[in-house]
């Protein structure tokens, strides 16, 4: 295996980037950047700590204008935590080390938002009032303060076909949550968890 090790010989296998690459980076929202973020109902928010980077899945019911965030102003973001595992591997990396990066997915667009930034874990009281949602409210905020916004080429969406429903898979060719859990723990109950998992989830999902 031929493994490239420094930058100068990675940069020499590739083109130089185009004037559109640089010039689609801010250092806060335009109107148009702010469009498509409040469009999203999802991102990937990725962090780093000491034991290493995690990337996490969030999404929200898109209200009020809101997408999977609330745009604060031009350069923050305020990103609800609702019910998840409590593992919270992303909040311990974010109060330990403040970066992090974004990636937001619009359904049927092949366009793509990144933001690169910041962030604090805020427990503000009027903060998380203001995020009711079926009566319940988050347990913390995250707070990002972007440092660079920019939307990403759509040619990964495009090869992949995300959004293409004859691409589809089926989920139940899929192994199910109880499935996975039991191949790593051999004596989980994945019955059990399977069963129940659907109306746990509903009466949880704030």
């Amino acid at each position: 295996m031929t493994i490239i090790r420094s930058v100068e010989e990675l940069k020499a296998i590739y083109d130089g980037v185009t004037e559109a690459s640089v010039a689609k980076v801010t250092s806060a929202l335009t109107a148009e950047y702010r469009q498509m973020i409040e469009a999203s109902p999802f991102v990937a928010l990725a962090t780093v700590g000491p034991e290493g980077m995690d990337c996490s899945p969030r999404g929200d019911r898109p209200q009020a204008g809101d997408g999977v965030v609330r745009i604060g102003d031009e350069t923050t973001l305020l990103l609800p935590d609702w019910r998840g595992n409590n593992r919270v591997d992303s909040l311990m990396n974010i109060v330990r080390d403040p970066r992090v990066a974004l990636m937001f997915l619009i359904p049927g667009s092949n366009t793509t938002m990144r933001v690169n930034g910041t962030a604090v874990v805020s427990v503000d009281p009027d903060l998380l009032h203001s995020f009711e949602m079926d009566g319940k409210h988050p347990r913390t905020v995250i707070v990002i303060t972007i440092g660079e916004v920019y939307f990403q080429c759509a040619r990964a969406l495009m090869r992949s076909e995300l959004w293409n429903p004859e691409h589809f898979v089926d989920p139940t060719s899929l192994p199910t949550p109880g499935t996975l859990l039991k191949a790593a723990k051999a004596s989980f109950d994945q019955e059990t968890y399977d069963r129940e998992w659907p109306v746990r989830a509903a009466k949880t999902m704030w």
